[in-house]
């Protein structure tokens, strides 16, 4: 007798799962390639420091830079993925990337912006294509625990990926975390072009033109992109918030340990997530996790972020987990890349916006009105995405 996947909970649905074909190997793989994708941000905001002598500001430049590149250039390369397929994308992407990561410890600080933009706009798209193929891997019932693997092993990614760039700055040199950087991208997409996961469910042989634009890019995609630059914009308005609290009451050692907390939390809660019976809506994830926030404006002791992060932390995963899985399921076959590139936009955006406007706060006012702040903030706009998916009224 045929089991529903949908009714499968617990392990038994990871392990549904990882047992169909190319999902394991695609996860490994794509766990590979997220570290250089993690490590990079921190290394060129060291080789700035560090190595060029300038400021935090001239960094945060640099960085903001590569987030514009990437969100131009993400639906981009999306489409051509959809036009062309994986493997001309990756040719064009990890060429860029060898280009950019030789040269890079070499060029002034005007120079490493332009091309920390062009790196940006070619970069790899590792997190979408990802996505991307498991949408076409796993049929849409399962996608709930495949999104929420997903989730967990990007915040193991950024667990490893950031400390492995620091050490090497630290204690080499950021000449030689940079080309460890480029190194790794080469490795893990040419692990990726020789994978070639399919980026298209094998049903769709149609060949049918792409449907208008209008046709997919109405108000639930919509609500759905805006909901998932929420999400990601409380997190990240989050992170900075914390680590000013922190620095600001001279408990900056304490960084580690408390991010490392979070962390945890937030992969415990995508598993959980990934192993309930049913989804839940991502208005209401995102409203949960922006009223979960609000409690840290009432941190103090290293101790009493950890603790309050928990709750915040065991919502972040299943947040992006559910606006992939509803991405994914409101994206047209022939335009799945398009899509799941306007998806890694998304995050983009998110990010960008998060970071200026929570250190504006904590500046103008202290870390725990920033906290108020980005998760009113994500409340309102969680309300406002729930108004937008609303069906029409006939």
């Amino acid at each position: 007798m045929e089991v529903d996947a949908a009714s499968v909970r617990g392990l038994a649905a990871y392990r549904g799962v990882l047992s169909l074909p190319g999902v394991g190997t695609l996860t490994a793989v794509s766990f590979l390639a997220r570290l250089p994708a993690s490590a990079a941000p921190i290394t060129i905001t060291l080789h700035v420091v560090l190595t060029l002598g300038h400021g935090y500001a001239a960094a945060g430049l640099a960085g903001a830079a590569a987030t514009v590149g990437m969100a131009i250039g993400a639906p981009l390369l999306g489409r051509l993925v959809d036009r062309r397929g994986l493997r001309t994308m990756l040719a064009l992407t990890l060429s860029a990337q060898a280009v950019f990561w030789s040269v890079a410890p070499f060029l002034s600080y005007p120079a490493l912006l332009a091309g920390a933009l062009l790196g940006g706009l070619l970069g790899v798209p590792v997190f979408s294509v990802t996505r991307q193929s498991i949408a076409a891997m796993v049929p849409a019932a399962r996608r709930r625990p495949a999104f929420a693997l997903d989730s967990m092993s990007v915040e193991v990614s950024y667990m490893v990926g950031p400390a492995v760039g620091t050490l090497l700055a630290l204690q080499a040199s950021t000449t030689a975390a940079m080309w460890t950087v480029g190194a790794g991208w080469l490795v893990a997409g040419g692990a990726l072009a020789l994978l070639n996961p399919p980026t298209r469910a094998p049903q769709d042989a149609s060949g049918a033109p792409p449907p208008p634009v209008r046709q997919w890019l109405d108000r639930r995609l919509l609500a759905a992109l805006l909901a998932t630059s929420a999400a990601v914009m409380v997190v990240f308005g989050t992170e900075l918030s914390m680590i000013a609290g922190l620095e600001r009451t001279g408990q900056a050692g304490w960084i580690p340990l408390v991010n490392a907390v979070w962390c945890l939390a937030s992969i415990v809660g995508g598993f959980l997530y990934g192993a309930a019976r049913r989804s839940r809506p991502l208005p209401a994830l995102v409203a949960f996790l922006g009223v979960a926030t609000l409690p840290l404006a009432l941190a103090g002791p290293w101790w009493s972020w950890a603790l309050l992060l928990v709750p915040a932390g065991l919502l972040m995963a299943p947040s992006v987990a559910a606006s992939s899985e509803t991405v994914s399921a409101l994206a047209p076959e022939h335009v799945r890349g398009l899509v799941t590139g306007l998806h890694g936009s998304a995050i983009t955006l998110g990010a960008a916006i998060a970071t200026p406007l929570a250190g504006l706060v904590v500046d103008r006012a202290s870390p725990a009105a920033a906290v108020v702040v980005l998760g009113s903030v994500g409340v309102a706009v969680a309300l406002l995405v729930a108004l937008l998916g609303r069906p029409r009224s006939s």
